[in-house]
């Protein structure tokens, strides 16, 4: 398999004017991470119906900015994954050497993080598929705190060569011709990154589960995509707010 020879990084974005300038700055020094080989990178914020200056923070940083959408998040990941292989086969690049990678605007990568996806394109492995881990518990209790780090922990029990079963629009890798060839991420409001896995596997494309290089995200009670991570903490939380 063809090692990279451009990453593409996606971001959708739906009013996080206020914590997009954090996403970008690590996006920022793990493109900058000294140990990687050199390939280009390129970042797409995809400003989903946004209502707030999203888009012109995004802009001021100097990536590439598409606008539009409707809230959709599986839209709006496709489209940013669609824009950059349309622009790697623009410049002579085939999609089996363009590698996607997606996070989540309220989140921020590991200075590794973008190294760990290189590595990995360039191991054979057509997708990475990562974990997460809170930034900040403020506002939630603490004892929901601590239920929530068991359950997601949970899978260590089985020990040291035990695979974790979670999947993160936040922390996702996928080699380009592997995304084109399983239908890329679905339109879906939620879910989304489960479905893109699912037929990533059931495509036979090589898969690696990996907790290195957790990406740290939001505790926010509020999340812009429903049905996720965020959803899950605040389920937790108002349990322990009733009591």
């Amino acid at each position: 398999m063809a090692e990279a020879a451009r990453l593409g990084l996606v971001v959708p974005a739906r009013d996080e004017v206020a914590l997009l300038p954090a996403c970008l700055a690590a996006l920022r020094e793990a493109a900058a991470h000294p140990a990687r080989s050199g390939v280009p990178v390129v970042v797409v914020v995809v400003a989903d119906g946004c209502t707030d200056a999203t888009a012109e923070v995004a802009a001021a940083a100097g990536v590439v900015v598409l606008e539009g959408g409707s809230g959709n998040v599986g839209a709006a990941r496709d489209a940013g994954a669609r824009w950059l292989l349309a622009d790697a086969v623009a410049a002579g690049i085939a999609p089996e050497r363009l590698w996607l990678a997606t996070t989540d605007a309220d989140s921020t990568v590991a200075p590794d993080w973008v190294l760990l996806h290189e590595i990995a394109a360039a191991s054979g492995s057509d997708a990475v598929v990562g974990t997460v881990a809170v930034d900040d518990w403020t506002g939630v209790p603490a004892a929901a705190a601590a239920a929530f780090e068991r359950a997601y922990g949970a899978w260590r029990d089985a020990g040291p060569a035990a695979v974790h079963p979670h999947v993160h629009g936040a922390n996702l890798g996928v080699r380009g011709s592997a995304y084109v060839a399983c239908g890329g991420f679905p339109p879906l409001p939620v879910g989304e990154d489960v479905a893109l896995v699912r037929a990533l596997e059931a495509s036979g494309a090589v898969v690696l589960r990996t907790a290195a290089s957790p990406v740290r995200t939001s505790a926010r009670r509020r999340p812009r995509a429903r049905g996720g991570v965020g959803d899950d903490i605040d389920r937790l939380a108002s349990g322990y707010d009733l009591g």
